[in-house]
């Protein structure tokens, strides 16, 4: 029995588009969507290759899709080839079946349902789709966007097929994220002979209190649609190797995953008075890859709800918890963006999977939702 979603799936699986390159994937969306109707727009920036696709006018809605994956690591830990995508009791196996290919054949499938049904539909229909989300995003949807936004596109919904499921399909949408801001630093001590530590400046020892400090630091208490901000330091590393010299510098690595109610000029100032407090020789640099982004209560949130309980008996959780997503990239614009994919539990993961009768079902979804806003 013929799948469309599942057939068009498998031909993007086995295309082994390791971010940031799409080796193709890409040219099988444009020539689906251009005997659509669509108007193609190909934006290719270094080694990412995007896709600006429209068709219609009016209200807006844009699907948001990455056709790059994650390495699938030690190919001896898969049952099976990551790149050949194969059916094992009633799920589809593969790298990048959730995360997110199968989410953007849903998509299409949907689309071509939808205009066979409303060749004439109201509003305009898009696609922004892109090569760069799982490395730097640097030459993707972030420079789609500010093409589009400087000669004057408006965007009016996002629908993002990131895997937001969390263990049944539906039971969880993103209507946000938290920001994303890591540190670089260096704490310079006074290296010299571990037998003559009068003589040098550790500078281990000198920042145990400092990290102390900053491990049991409050940052916020969250609010109704965040957690409170999280710090985690993800590395440390000093020492020359040899047992016997005390060493010059510390270097420290962490991350925080923060809320809408902190600011990052605020998170900077208070890691400055930390280690003013505690008098430490120190550089550090700062890289921020997301601010927090949420979209409240919109029309675009209340048809996706309306959808997922048309087709799924379960009732959604609006949740900003997880990683970054392209989404941040629209919201920053003034467009409601809502996160609605495939069950997220193998993302990443030796063995990737899904459900294909989830694939089928997260399609209708996606079909429904446009037509609660344009029929």
């Amino acid at each position: 029995m013929l799948c469309p979603v599942l057939d068009l799936t498998k031909n993007l699986v086995k295309i082994p588009s390791i971010s940031p390159l799409d080796l193709g994937c890409q040219k099988i969306i444009s020539q689906r969507l251009n005997a659509l109707g669509f108007r193609i727009e190909n934006v290719k920036i270094n080694n990412t290759t995007n896709i600006w696709a429209e068709r219609g006018i009016g209200k807006t809605l844009t699907f948001l899709g990455h056709t790059d994956v994650v390495s699938p690591g030690n190919l001896n830990q898969w049952n099976t080839d990551p790149f050949s995508p194969v059916v094992i009791d009633k799920k589809l196996f593969g790298r990048g079946v959730a995360d997110m290919k199968g989410a953007i054949a849903a998509m299409i499938v949907a689309v071509e349902r939808f205009l066979f049904n409303y060749p004439n539909h109201q509003g305009r229909l898009s696609f922004i789709i892109t090569s760069d989300e799982e490395s730097s995003a640097l030459d993707g949807t972030v420079k789609v966007v500010n093409m589009l936004h400087n000669r004057g596109e408006k965007i009016d919904y996002c629908l993002v097929g990131e895997p937001s499921s969390m263990n049944i399909l539906g039971d969880t949408i993103k209507n946000g994220r938290r920001g994303s801001i890591s540190a670089r630093l260096l704490i310079n001590g006074i290296q010299g002979h571990i037998a003559y530590p009068q003589l040098a400046k550790n500078p281990i020892h000198l920042s145990l209190p400092f990290l102390s400090h900053l491990n049991n630091f409050v940052w916020d208490c969250g609010n109704c649609f965040f957690p409170s901000t999280s710090m985690q330091i993800y590395k440390i590393q000093a020492g020359t190797g040899f047992n016997n010299i005390i060493p010059g510098e510390l270097l420290i690595e962490f991350n925080f995953r923060f809320s809408t109610e902190i600011t990052v000029e605020k998170i900077k100032s208070e890691v400055k008075k930390m280690l003013k407090i505690y008098n430490l020789n120190y550089s550090i640099e700062w890289f921020l890859s997301a601010r927090p982004f949420l979209t409240k209560q919109s029309k675009l949130i209340d048809q996706t709800i309306n959808a997922i309980q048309s087709h799924i008996d379960i009732v959604p959780v609006l949740s900003t918890d997880g990683g970054t997503s392209d989404g941040r990239f629209l919201s920053e614009i003034g467009v409601e963006v809502v996160e609605l994919g495939l069950v997220n539990s193998t993302i990443h993961q030796v063995n990737e999977c899904v459900n294909i009768d989830d694939l089928k079902k997260l399609s209708i979804i996606y079909e429904d939702i446009m037509n609660k806003l344009f029929v």
